[in-house]
């Protein structure tokens, strides 16, 4: 197959706020619901990272004059991994993304693939492609890998749905088609994500996928106006350094985010049934939240913030033999409460 090089400081030009106007993008409406989803493009996409799925990539969604998605970074940088937060919050090429974007990748924190492959050779990343394996024997969600194989994609719309279908053999004896369905129910204030992957190669697919929700609601600071709740009482793994505590089965912060701060912990306390898949983020000063359920029992779980944007990311467990095929659905629930004036 063609090979498809990135140079970062050309080809990498991902979207940053001020230019993203010009990426190639579709609208979904309902008149309720009404979003506008970045489409995947190998030289002019939005997204062109080697993290997360191509696919579904949200600029923005709107209910009831509140937004949900958008930029959580100020400034692009492809010289940047990750993220630096500071004053300005720069993202490089393999992070800087909007909306509910997810990540394929093992329980070991490894792609598809990248053990058992040597240096120069493919492994897969589900959603971007068959990678070229480097030299170093450690994987690394944060660095750009050259594309072997992108496989093909196709996009269908209609006026309140769009799917999106990759078809990948990454030449190691992986290889997948994988498809994503959002969609908008009529004269209702929900979103559906239904994805399917199909193992079409010679191996076992064995991964973890996890949705980064970037959630930057109403573009309100990450503080006590907040509030994320389980429906299971919780455990914090991780110290988050009096930013932030766990109130049983709720997040709460203790301040209001402002310059470096970063939070992330890992959670605790959910079960092995889908029930315990609903995430409920409110924010108590614009009234605007949303509950997000899945169909499938938690594998991980972990909680991200900084000032311009928290992240709940669960994570679910596949295991796909070959010829078989594994499907999944999130469920969004927009809504917006009365805010009761204190005078």
């Amino acid at each position: 197959m063609r090979k498809l090089q990135f140079p970062l400081v050309v080809a990498l030009l991902l979207a940053v706020p001020a230019e993203a106007q010009t990426r190639p993008a579709a609208e979904l409406s309902t008149g309720v619901l009404h979003a506008k989803i970045y489409l995947p493009d190998a030289e002019k996409g939005y997204y062109r990272g080697t993290r997360f799925d191509w696919s579904g990539v949200i600029a923005s969604l709107e209910y009831k004059g509140h937004g949900y998605y958008g930029p959580f970074f100020q400034k692009f940088d492809p010289a940047v991994p990750d993220v630096i937060i500071g004053d300005t919050i720069v993202a490089g090429p393999n992070s800087a993304a909007s909306g509910p974007v997810e990540e394929f990748i093992g329980a070991d924190e490894t792609a598809l693939g990248y053990a058992e492959a040597k240096p120069g050779e493919a492994f897969c990343k589900i959603g971007v492609g068959g990678l070229q394996k480097p030299e170093e024997k450690s994987y690394s969600s944060y660095q750009h890998y050259t594309v072997l194989s992108p496989g093909t994609r196709t996009v269908k719309k209609g006026t309140d749905w769009i799917e999106f279908v990759q078809t990948v053999d990454c030449g190691t004896g992986y290889a997948y088609v994988y498809s994503k369905k959002i969609r908008f129910i009529k004269n209702k204030p929900t979103m559906i994500i239904e994805h399917s992957l199909r193992n079409t190669g010679r191996k076992l697919i064995d991964t973890e996928v996890y949705d980064h929700n970037f959630l930057s609601i109403d573009q309100q600071a990450s503080g006590p106006d907040f509030a994320i709740t389980f429906p299971f009482d919780l455990k914090a793994s991780a110290d988050m350094d009096g930013m932030a505590e766990v109130r049983g089965k709720q997040i709460s912060f203790l301040k209001v985010l402002a310059h470096e701060d970063t939070l992330y912990t890992p959670l605790e306390g959910f079960g092995e049934s889908a029930k315990d898949y609903q995430i409920r983020v409110e924010n108590r000063k614009t009234g605007a939240g949303v509950v997000i359920s899945g169909d499938r029992p938690l594998s991980h779980l972990g909680f991200w913030a900084v000032r311009t944007v928290l992240a709940p990311e669960p994570y679910i467990r596949m295991k796909i033999a070959v010829g078989e095929e594994f499907r999944w659905r999130y469920t969004y629930d927009f809504y917006v409460i009365t805010i009761l004036s204190s005078e």
